[in-house]
């Protein structure tokens, strides 16, 4: 795997959960953990961006995938560094031109969304989106009850503290190749996004799983990403659906245990896998 260009990278993740004492429905203190939730800013050539509501597990990577998504930055050698400083809650990117002309018109066709943790889309993404088809894989039933499996072994915020969502990118194998969570469904696909273009990996025969719900926005990351495949654990929206066949990516949700409901892309599945016993 070729980690390439070099870009100048802080390495300032945090710690995801603290301690506080809470009380019971019998009045007794008991120590628990509860997610963090921290504000940063984000800088583009000392332009501000957003605002994001993050755990602060991977702000860098979380910031190159915010960056990529919404299309502000187009080739990844044009950034030269991102460096995040918690003092001042502020993540700096510089990048090689040092431009901000263009920042203005796409920072001013914003679209509010349904995301949590992030609500804005800027540009013209849905636009782009007309031009983006994804690859058309198969996908075995079998192969996403050992995705399901595997994914039992993760989520450890949410099973230490709740309130996050998580969220996988995996092999076509079922194997779980990176796992983010964090307090928005949305920073966790970002802070995905951006270790995929920060190491060169390709989207075009892997699976995307998220704890979220499969909306609008969501789609067009995974179509942006060139990921074919969308499998989550919670519902769909409309317009998530229309993207999807749109794009040609294949939407797998409300899947638990042995039970999952393709929405869109049925032609691509392989049921090889016994009806579970009652």
């Amino acid at each position: 795997m070729n980690v390439a260009p070099k870009i100048k990278m802080s390495n300032e993740g945090l710690a995801v959960t603290a301690s506080v004492t809470a009380y019971d429905e019998q009045g007794q203190p008991c120590l628990k953990e509860i997610a963090a939730e921290r504000a940063l800013t984000v800088y583009l050539d000392k332009y501000e961006i957003v605002t994001l509501m993050t755990l602060g597990s991977h702000p860098e990577l979380l910031v190159l995938g915010y960056l990529r998504n919404q299309g502000l930055v187009e080739r990844l050698e044009d950034i030269e560094s991102i460096q995040v400083d918690w003092e001042v809650e502020a993540a700096a990117v510089t990048t090689c031109a040092r431009r901000t002309e263009h920042l203005r018109e796409k920072l001013a066709q914003r679209t509010v969304t349904t995301g949590c943790g992030q609500g804005t889309v800027f540009g013209q993404l849905k636009q782009k989106l007309e031009q983006i088809r994804v690859p058309k894989v198969t996908v075995r039933q079998s192969t996403l009850y050992k995705l399901l499996e595997n994914l039992r072994q993760y989520n450890e915020v949410y099973k230490r503290a709740g309130a996050v969502h998580g969220c996988a990118l995996c092999s076509g194998a079922g194997e779980i190749l990176f796992f983010c969570e964090d307090v928005g469904r949305h920073n966790a696909v970002d802070a995905i996004a951006g270790h995929m273009w920060l190491n060169a990996i390709a989207g075009r025969d892997k699976i995307f799983y998220t704890t979220g719900r499969l909306t609008s926005e969501m789609v067009i990351k995974a179509a942006q990403m060139e990921i074919p495949v969308l499998l989550s654990r919670s519902g769909i929206t409309q317009m998530g659906l229309d993207l999807a066949r749109q794009a040609g990516i294949t939407l797998i949700a409300r899947a638990t245990g042995r039970h999952f409901l393709v929405y869109n892309g049925r032609e691509n599945l392989i049921y090889d896998a016994p009806p579970p016993t009652l």
